[in-house]
């Protein structure tokens, strides 16, 4: 009787906690993507969501390389944190590290992104603000390099700096320090 106890209260727990917070998001999430989200309504993202979320789909995305993700938001502004290896990265992909990755990104580095976001109208645009890795500032050609070789190459169709549609009837996204609301338009 005792042993059957402990696993059932257990299990009550977990079913009181509600789904892990990386399957509510990606439930959110589907409900957008699959325009099964009432127009004129508001998905709620909360940042644990959101953070669970980034972890999971990265994983799925990067087997190694990357670690210790973090996402901070703000008011339209969101900031990303990671622990990368570039040069991991690249073995991942099947290349092998270049010069100036082999040079100045192999090993693990501490990165944080800051970006501010603007939508409406069912537009949006991301603005990249500031790029630090190991504390150093990257901007320019440095930067350039970074977008093309590491983010387009897992994600090609990321726009940075260029408006882009929002897609399943979003109308707008808006950032704020502890959720992103999701409008649908009418």
């Amino acid at each position: 009787m005792r042993r059957m106890f402990l696993p059932m209260i257990l299990g009550a727990a977990l079913v009181a906690a509600g789904p892990p917070a990386d399957l509510t998001a990606k439930r959110k999430i589907a409900l957008i993507q699959e325009d099964r989200a009432p127009r004129g309504s508001v998905v709620v993202l909360r940042k644990d969501e959101l953070n669970a979320y980034v972890r999971s789909e990265l994983r799925s995305v990067v087997r190694d390389g990357i670690r210790d993700t973090r996402l901070e938001l703000g008011d339209n502004r969101a900031t990303g944190y990671a622990s990368i290896d570039f040069a991991k990265l690249e073995q991942a992909r099947g290349q092998s590290p270049n010069w100036f990755v082999e040079t100045f990104l192999s090993g693990e580095h501490p990165v944080r992104v800051d970006a501010q976001i603007r939508s409406g109208g069912g537009r949006a645009v991301v603005n990249v603000d500031r790029v630090e890795i190991s504390g150093i500032v990257v901007s320019g050609r440095a930067l350039d390099y970074l977008v093309r070789n590491f983010l387009w190459q897992y994600y090609p169709e990321a726009k940075v700096g260029k408006p882009f549609e929002l897609a399943h009837r979003v109308d707008r996204l808006e950032v704020e320090p502890s959720q992103v609301n999701v409008w649908i338009g009418k």
